[in-house]
């Protein structure tokens, strides 16, 4: 039921935020010359996927985890899109496409090896990654993976339609601050 809701929202949410997408796209030309970031990410069984997502940081940035990415990195365009959190609508595609759920863990990278560990003895990697979730709304990032792991496990554990639609609603009125970026 959970797979038909993603879908039918992903699929409502793209069609009315198009013009939002597309002035964002061209904003983004202008930014960086490249407004779409596409980055290998870790989904479901730990099966990689590729995470769309509008790019907020310079395209010489390494790709690693936010937390370890330095803000020097981060554009004008980019800081708005982050606080806003409009940075991760593109991530509506990977939902409709099966890749996501709106709610579940977030996806991380193949480096972050020590997250990987906590989240695997505590079967996080059971779920589809998600777009939102009770980390995210609680501010808790991935520069603490066994907080993290933890978190996730108690929303994989105490998971309902109800809290699906909680998160959702606490994300989409501003609860959580994004991703960290070091200073």
């Amino acid at each position: 039921m959970i797979r038909i809701i993603d879908f039918l929202i992903s699929i409502v949410g793209l069609l009315l935020l198009s013009p939002l997408i597309a002035i964002v796209t061209l904003l983004g030309f202008f930014d960086t010359g490249s407004p779409i970031f596409v980055q290998k990410r870790m989904g479901r069984d730990k099966v990689p996927f590729n995470l769309i997502k509008f790019r907020t940081m310079s395209v010489d940035t390494k790709s690693v985890a936010s937390h370890l990415a330095n803000n020097k990195s981060i554009t004008k365009l980019g800081y708005f899109l982050r606080k806003t959190k409009i940075d991760e609508l593109l991530q509506l595609i990977n939902v409709v496409k099966g890749d996501m759920s709106l709610v579940g863990p977030r996806p991380n990278l193949y480096n972050q090896q020590e997250l990987i560990n906590e989240r695997d003895k505590l079967g996080v990697y059971n779920v589809l990654p998600g777009v939102t979730g009770l980390a995210q709304v609680q501010n808790i990032d991935m520069s603490t993976p066994r907080l993290l792991a933890k978190v996730d496990k108690q929303m994989i554990e105490s998971f309902t339609i109800s809290s699906y639609f909680k998160y959702i609603l606490m994300t989409a009125t501003g609860s959580g601050s994004g991703d960290a970026v070091k200073k």
